[in-house]
């Protein structure tokens, strides 16, 4: 990344006066992609967020104001964006944070450009921003593993021989993510009860979420043609929040031998903008030590870790939200690079608009554990909620992920990404 980027410089201020708070997710030294409708009746296009306004990048194209290799904006995803790689990407960036600067009388002085080119947040309706051919979920916060693996196996053997040699993961179920503010429904499934012989089929019992980040890749690979570490990120397009939710106890029935599976497979919520890796630059840190080294093809120098505070709200129906959690995607023990190297290693092609998730974000206490299952050490000591207790996710709770990056007077955010959980529907018989 460019440490003189320009469209990252703390001074730099925007015509849109919500983008100049110091608490705005969505300042001009962010200017996030996402999909979206400005009334129901009208067609999806692509936007970017600045302030509590999003830029009709659909508008801006076919008035001229943006020079791309071919219409790009008027799209029901980033998809043909993205595949156009990071030079086309880099450019569109650097026109919008001139158009959207203090300085730039091209839109400021015009007010009925600035009628059509800007919609309000609230009265937009936001889409999954990308078309998701694959999805794949890591497993690499060491805080999360161990704590996981201490609460199910010998605690001084919580990690198993494989987790510090190579990024863990899954193969997951793409078509079942979704947008932000879609209610996820409570899984029905089999559950090993304790006291029977055989399993149940119930409605899942310990519900739960997962806090995330999850990123796209724009410049795939093909099959045979593993991605070098020292490459990986500049195939990257950007990341989003990202909450896996998780069936604890149809998980702990069917994940041995293979893994996850209807446990994983119902729902996973993305938030609405893409941060680009741009934006993310002047964040970016050094991860923790590996010890043992990786092997060659994991290394790479310098600092790929991101300062991005993360939190969790949980609100009950009817009730207040209380944050029950707060983390920092700095403490992931792999890199997004080793991630995307080691799922290509054996040959395995990616494509544009494939997800991989982080795996659950842990730190280093418990208040900053990234899911139920940690902070109520598998429900028997369950968490506070605002006068009202959680051992797990109830009917009609609401799980909200936020998470920025801290700069010099400004915040570059991701939003939010919720889900509202309904009842398991009905089972026959």
């Amino acid at each position: 990344m460019n440490p003189d980027d320009p469209t990252v410089a703390p001074s730099l201020k925007s015509w849109v006066e919500s983008a100049n708070t110091a608490d705005s997710h969505f300042p001009i030294q962010n200017l996030p992609y996402g999909v979206f409708k400005p009334s129901a009746d009208a067609a999806a296009r692509v936007g970017v967020a600045i302030g509590d306004q999003i830029v009709d990048l659909s508008y801006l194209e076919q008035a001229g104001l943006l020079r791309t290799p071919r219409p790009l904006f008027s799209a029901s995803s980033l998809n043909a964006f993205m595949a156009c790689g990071r030079d086309t990407w880099r450019s569109v960036r650097a026109r919008l944070s001139t158009l959207l600067a203090a300085g730039t009388a091209t839109l400021r002085d015009d007010a009925a450009a600035r009628a059509r080119v800007l919609v309000p947040q609230a009265s937009a309706t936001m889409l999954l921003p990308v078309e998701i051919p694959g999805y794949t979920d890591f497993y690499s916060s060491k805080e999360h593993a161990t704590n996981v693996g201490a609460l199910f196996r010998d605690p001084k053997n919580a990690l198993l021989p494989n987790w510090l040699e190579i990024p863990i993961g899954y193969n997951g179920r793409a078509s079942s993510v979704v947008v932000s503010g879609t209610p996820v429904r409570r899984p029905n499934g089999q559950i090993k009860l304790p006291n029977q012989e055989r399993p149940v089929f119930s409605p899942c019992l310990k519900l739960d979420f997962e806090l995330e980040t999850g990123f796209f890749v724009g410049v795939p690979n093909g099959m045979a043609e593993p991605v070098a570490c020292a490459d990986a990120e500049s195939r990257i397009f950007g990341m989003v929040l990202l909450n896996d939710w998780s069936a604890r106890d149809l998980q702990a029935w069917e994940y041995v031998p293979l893994g996850p599976f209807n446990a994983k497979g119902f729902a996973t919520t993305i938030s609405p903008w893409v941060v680009t890796m741009d934006a993310l630059a002047p964040f970016r840190t050094r991860q923790p030590r590996q010890d043992p080294e990786p092997l060659a093809y994991l290394r790479h120098d310098g600092p790929h870790a991101f300062d991005i505070h993360l939190e969790v709200a949980l609100r009950p129906q009817g009730g207040e939200a209380a944050t029950i959690a707060r983390t920092n995607f700095k403490y992931m023990y792999w890199t997004m690079a080793q991630q995307l190297a080691h799922h290509t290693v054996s040959g395995c092609n990616t494509r544009v608009g494939d997800l991989m998730g982080s795996g659950t974000i842990s730190g280093p206490d418990q208040g900053s554990y990234g899911s139920l299952l940690e902070l109520t050490a598998n429900g028997k000591q369950p968490v506070d909620i605002g006068g009202a207790t959680r051992a797990f996710i109830e009917d009609g709770d609401e799980v909200t992920l936020t998470g920025w990056c801290q700069g010099q007077g400004y915040r570059v955010g991701f939003g939010q990404c919720t889900g509202t959980i309904l009842p398991a529907l009905p089972i026959a018989g």
